[in-house]
């Protein structure tokens, strides 16, 4: 595992971080995001989302429909909250399992899962800190090299 941390001054530094990272990621690609409530999992996804589609969309936090999709040129992005879920069964009745090996998935409350999280996610644990925030990347160490290197290089 390779772990480093990165601070993110405001949004404006979340959403950066976000759209940098959006171009490197590929269908079975996982990013699992922990953290409070307002700590910038959603500002996150968001940025990727909207980079990946290439234009400014409506990205809802998905917390009371569980599983936004979003179709690409070149993949499907799910954005799930699992907040609601109260098994890892709940998350693979909604086909879960299916988009870990084809979909680009962003993960929300990703501890939902229990120990049936993929083994190749990237977990970002966000942290709000009076002067910004603060985000704990976690890496395993099979992780694509390309990867690796847009997480290690922003």
């Amino acid at each position: 595992m390779v772990k480093f941390d990165l601070f993110l001054r405001d949004n404006n530094a979340t959403t950066a971080f976000g759209a940098a990272i959006a171009p490197v990621l590929i269908g079975g690609d996982c990013i699992l995001l922990t953290g409070d409530i307002g700590a910038g999992k959603t500002a996150f996804a968001r940025a990727v989302i909207q980079t990946r589609l290439g234009r400014q969309e409506d990205v809802p936090s998905p917390t009371f429909t569980i599983v936004q999709t979003y179709e690409t040129k070149t993949v499907d992005i799910w954005h799930c909250d699992l907040y609601r879920l109260t098994s890892p069964d709940e998350a693979f009745e909604l086909g879960l399992d299916d988009a870990f090996e084809t979909a680009i998935c962003l993960i929300e409350w990703p501890d939902r899962l229990g120990d049936t999280a993929p083994k190749n996610a990237v977990h970002m644990m966000f942290e709000t800190r009076d002067d910004g925030r603060q985000v704990t990347v976690t890496m395993p160490d099979g992780l694509r090299s390309d990867l690796r290197q847009g997480l290690q290089n922003v």
